[in-house]
């Protein structure tokens, strides 16, 4: 989900910024096998997908980016499942993305929550989703809240959580033995 990033690093453009994250995040979804990677936008940010992704790239261009909305428009191409991530990941470890989706055999829903800060990295849900999920963004969810919302709260798996970049302090939280996230390195060293 191309939410909006709101900073980028000081000398980098935010639109080079964003699209960076976007493109390594993109990068582990295409490296997973059983995993259709597809890219949901706002109608503002819709002339970025001809930034983004490869030719046959799956994409949605929706009026909100909340995970009800985002997860109808999988339905409607007829997924079963979909696991939501948040744009502002750039070296999540494909395990995290596994993660979302393995509980799903089971429960509705599995959450992951963002490390070090509110909301969720990731959301994996079954589909249609169930009625009981608000129509928020992932900054506005936590698997405690989900559980709030479900008729028990075993209906939320608990999944692993990841760190976002969301200001300049999140910096710290990139390691560089990790593979990936080469668009983020390139542009955070310069290249």
């Amino acid at each position: 989900m191309l939410g909006a990033s709101g900073w980028a690093p000081p000398g980098i453009d935010a639109e080079a910024w964003r699209t960076a994250l976007v493109e390594d995040v993109l990068d582990v979804l295409a490296l997973m096998a059983e995993v259709d990677a597809a890219l949901a936008v706002a109608h503002e940010d819709e002339g970025l997908l001809r930034q983004l992704g490869w030719p046959g790239l799956r994409s949605y261009v929706l009026p909100t980016l909340d995970v009800v909305t985002v997860l109808d428009a999988a339905a409607k191409d007829g997924y079963e499942q979909a696991a939501l991530l948040a744009s502002d990941a750039p070296d999540v470890p494909g395990m995290v993305i596994a993660k979302l989706l393995r509980p799903l055999t089971s429960r509705p829903v599995a959450a992951a929550p963002a490390t070090g800060a509110d909301g969720l990295i990731g959301l994996g849900a079954r589909l249609p989703p169930p009625g009981w999920l608000p129509p928020v963004p992932l900054e506005e969810l936590s698997p405690q809240a989900l559980r709030t919302f479900a008729p028990t709260v075993t209906d939320v798996a608990p999944a692993s959580g990841w760190h976002r970049l969301r200001g300049p302090a999140d910096l710290a939280r990139l390691d560089p033995r990790l593979e990936g996230w080469d668009a983020t390195r390139a542009l955070l060293s310069g290249r």
